[in-house]
């Protein structure tokens, strides 16, 4: 009996590396609830349909961290459902209503995913980013895996052996969320302790789920009721001394040159205050998991979306403590 218990436990253990180690386009298209949150497809195919629902869960990678928990959340709150953060059958059930389009489509590259010019090597220093012609992205990887809302790792994954940079090659992509959200904000509400940004119409009903950095213990993200002051789509990056960023040694003022891997991404929303805003970033993975200096940070490609359904003069309001964030952040 012992014999025969150990070889079921091993089968099945062998089996679940097996599946663990197809993550393809079929079986993410066809994931289905098994009563376990540890299969990989169905993570990847969770995130997919929170991104098209207009709950963000961040860089699409197919594991369960912070920002997917947070969009679950948002999403069964605002379905009526229990608002847990663990992915449920009931959750899963109410998602797979949203959307019944495949989650992953072949895409063809063309000349303009896989033209540069990259940058390969991006400095890690603001100091050493100025004088640079563009903070462009490192590789066609890069470029391509923000096209898509996923993470370069996810990306290779699902295209094994392939170099992203040929022109007419056939890969394989998640199709998440439109860059067009369907109305736009009357306000937005952002919760620094809960690291989370909502979009809300006239009527106060949600548009749109988005996770942030927000500030950090060393320089809190401003509170209260704001306003948009300025929205700027590829920013120059301008450093202020006065910052006093840790880090950075130069006493006078520079810029950055805009770009995907500019210090604020590709949007800047301007804030009262001198360098406040709400802004893209170049690490799409670190959102929520890092701190800010002293601003409201989004993937790019949702600062993107954001930036469309907002104007000169949205309210803003601010709510949170930075400190309950900074403290989270030293215990990863």
């Amino acid at each position: 009996m012992r014999i025969t218990t150990f070889c079921l436990a091993a089968l099945l253990l062998v089996a679940a590396d097996a599946s663990a180690a197809q993550l393809d386009a079929d079986a993410i298209n066809g994931a289905k609830w098994r009563g376990s949150t540890q299969d990989q497809a169905l993570l990847v195919k969770a995130q997919v349909l929170l991104d098209r629902a207009n709950f963000s869960p961040g860089e699409i990678d197919g594991r369960a961290g912070d920002n997917f928990r947070k969009a679950l959340s948002a999403f069964a709150r605002e379905r009526g459902l229990d608002a847990s953060d663990r992915l449920s059958e009931q959750i899963w059930r109410e998602l797979t209503t949203t959307s019944s389009d495949p989650v992953v489509i072949e895409h063809r590259l063309s000349e303009k995913d896989v033209a540069g010019p990259f940058l390969d090597k991006i400095p890690a220093k603001l100091e050493d980013m100025q004088g640079l012609p563009a903070l462009s992205y490192a590789s066609a990887r890069e470029k391509i895996a923000e096209q898509f809302h996923m993470s370069e790792e996810l990306l290779s994954t699902l295209n094994p052996g392939k170099s992203f940079d040929r022109p007419d090659e056939t890969i394989s992509v998640v199709r998440g969320g439109s860059q067009q959200l369907p109305a736009k904000a009357a306000k937005l509400e952002i919760d620094k302790t809960a690291q989370t940004l909502r979009a809300l119409d006239r009527r106060g009903g949600l548009i749109a789920f988005f996770p942030i950095t927000a500030g950090s213990a060393e320089k809190p993200a401003p509170s209260g009721e704001l306003k948009i002051r300025t929205i700027a789509r590829n920013p120059i990056y301008r450093y202020n001394p006065e910052y006093e960023f840790k880090g950075v040694r130069s006493k006078e003022a520079f810029k950055i040159a805009p770009g995907p891997n500019n210090p604020v991404g590709l949007v800047w929303i301007g804030l009262p205050g001198e360098g406040y805003g709400i802004h893209g970033t170049p690490d799409p993975a670190k959102v929520g998991k890092t701190e800010s200096h002293g601003c409201i940070r989004l993937t790019n490609w949702d600062a993107l979306r954001l930036a469309e359904i907002v104007s000169r003069g949205t309210p803003v309001s601010i709510v949170g403590d930075d400190k309950v964030k900074a403290k989270r952040a030293r215990r990863r």
